[in-house]
């Protein structure tokens, strides 16, 4: 049942076209034969010249009609199109082909015996001989292709393609010939005035003489059509960024909002290619106009396009950044926000070289001046690199967030905000510090919002006149105040030992740590602990020490005086 619809199906398609068109209309459905100078030469001037009968009655010319497109596409068969820019290649293959008709029908052409036909080419020597043919008279050379999808046809070489407009203009005044293939008189001056639309011909043949003469080679209507369309894309465009900045800052708390607002930049980068398709299609403009504004237009969007691309990757990140495990001011928000600009800058970079080889220029060339440039930007901005890398570094390793307090240098304070250049701390005097990313980069981190709890170490210092009694009972009294004490970890028991004599005092080190690692807390179970020492060493006569403090006179007045303290003060 499958293979007998298939049959049905391509049994309807071969005969379908044979109704609409008729049977002698299925020639103009094959390709081009280019198997030949000869056959090359007999298909252009056969497929021009159909195609020019076909139109003399018109007052429009729509190469995408179902009626002309056939014969238009054997036209361009004949032609080496592959040096001409892609987003223009159609329009102008097709300028340069009724040039190379109009030169072809002012010189003679030699009787289709005499050129090259397949017949000479049956083997490798004589198709090397026959590589390259140009009709007599002219500079209009047919070559057989080397290289690529269209290897060993034999087409209108791209050198020929590309100054058959230059060429046609010094040969115009020439009369056409008399004899040989039929001519086409004034088809390229026809192509060049008429309108691509029905309609828009209809609306033309109503226009007085004047709007409809000729001026720089278009004519005096379609000037007016493009200028004021030009006009009105550019205030379509300026509106949509004015609208967009509008809008953009007041949806962005909104990301599902804030992701729409992207389509003002897309209308905007849209627009110019709209406005091709128009001039083309629509008015119709040929010849030089069409390639200035086709460049210009694509430019504008190919610049256009990157900022759109930015722009998605922006939105993708707001999305991301919303999901509610992530902290917006968190250092994965952060590395999520950078991974995006790299992610939109080389996607901008794509753009503009693919742009670029659409427009024509070189990947060789743009990828030269994308290095020259990439060089320069890095000589220029190597401390913004140096910066950016550092920014890369701190979000890699993640050494502290937002509202952690750290210490780095000489600075001591909680971060308030990561950004993509440097960091903010609030200092614990109040001042807000701004270190490069860099910089922090390099330096040391002691993250004291990470500490797992709060470690104090305090020496209590008893005079060396304390009887042994009385420092054995001053040791017992610290550790039983910190038996089992306020904020204690189990893993990590107070230690309370007689540390050493010195020169001096005898010293006791009591040493606990406090959990959680509440900074406040921690102070105040100190204080209590320190007055609860205090109490217990009056009630059992024990004193503290006073430190011993050294001091060497100078013997003459220049000299300095030195201190020599012999111990720290205790806290």
């Amino acid at each position: 049942m499958a293979l007998f619809n298939w049959t049905i199906v391509a049994v309807f398609s071969l005969w379908l076209p044979s109704i609409c068109f008729g049977q002698s209309d299925l020639a103009a459905f094959r390709p081009a034969d280019t198997s030949s100078p000869r056959a090359t030469l007999r298909s252009f001037i056969r497929a021009t010249n159909e195609l020019h009968a076909r139109l003399k009655s018109d007052s429009y010319l729509d190469r995408n009609s179902v009626k002309h497109r056939p014969l238009t596409l054997q036209i361009l068969d004949c032609l080496d199109v592959s040096q001409l820019p892609q987003y223009d290649r159609e329009a102008t293959a097709s300028e340069a082909a009724l040039c190379l008709k109009e030169i072809i029908d002012r010189f003679d052409i030699p009787p289709y015996d005499a050129i090259p036909g397949k017949e000479q080419l049956t083997n490798r020597e004589e198709a090397d001989q026959f590589s390259s043919w140009t009709i007599p008279g002219t500079r209009l050379t047919i070559a057989r292709i080397k290289e690529g999808p269209e290897r060993h046809e034999y087409l209108f070489s791209s050198g020929t393609v590309g100054r058959a407009v230059s060429v046609y203009r010094d040969v115009q005044t020439l009369p056409y010939r008399e004899g040989g293939p039929q001519t086409t008189p004034g088809f390229y001056q026809w192509y060049l005035t008429a309108a691509a639309n029905p309609v828009i011909g209809g609306l033309v043949e109503q226009l007085p003489d004047v709007l409809k003469a000729n001026l720089w080679g278009q004519a005096i209507w379609k000037w007016f059509s493009l200028v004021v369309g030009a006009a009105l894309v550019i205030l379509l465009m300026i509106v949509s960024y004015q609208l967009h900045n509008m809008i953009v800052e007041k949806w962005r708390p909104y990301p599902l909002l804030f992701c729409l607002t992207i389509v003002l930049p897309m209308l905007a980068a849209a627009a110019p290619l709209g406005f091709y398709e128009f001039c083309n299609h629509i008015l119709s403009i040929r010849s030089t106009p069409l390639y200035v504004v086709g460049f210009g237009t694509h430019l504008l969007a190919i610049f256009a396009s990157v900022g759109v691309v930015f722009g998605i990757s922006t939105r993708v990140a707001t999305l991301i950044i919303a999901a509610p495990r992530i902290n917006p001011q968190g250092l994965d928000a952060q590395f999520i926000r950078i991974m995006s600009k790299l992610i939109g800058v080389i996607g901008a970079v794509v753009v503009l070289l693919e742009g670029g080889h659409y427009l024509g220029i070189p990947i060789a060339t743009l990828v030269a001046s994308a290095g020259i440039g990439g060089l320069a930007l890095a000589l220029a901005a190597q401390d913004s690199l140096r910066t950016l890398f550092g920014t890369l570094m701190l979000l890699v390793d993640k050494p502290f967030r937002v509202g952690e307090q750290i210490v780095s240098g000489r600075y001591d304070g909680v971060v308030e905000e990561i950004g993509l250049r440097s960091t903010r701390l609030r200092l614990l005097t109040g001042h807000q510090v701004t270190i490069p990313n860099d910089q922090l980069a390099r330096s040391d981190i002691e993250n004291i919002g990470r500490r797992p709890h709060i470690r104090r170490i305090t020496d209590l210092r008893l005079p060396l006149v304390t009887p042994q009694t009385q420092l054995n009972e001053a040791i017992n009294v610290v550790r039983a105040s910190l038996d089992n004490h306020e904020g204690m970890d189990p893993d990590f028991p107070p230690r309370v030992y007689f540390l050493e004599t010195a020169p001096d005092a005898y010293v006791i080190r009591a040493i606990y740590w406090y959990s959680p690692p509440r900074y406040w807390d921690s102070l105040a179970f100190g204080e209590r602990w320190q007055f609860e020492v205090l109490k217990a060493f009056e009630q059992l006569g024990i004193s503290l020490a006073v430190p011993l403090r050294i001091r060497a006179m100078a013997p003459r007045p220049n000299e300095t005086i030195t201190e020599i303290p012999t111990e720290s003060e205790t806290p």
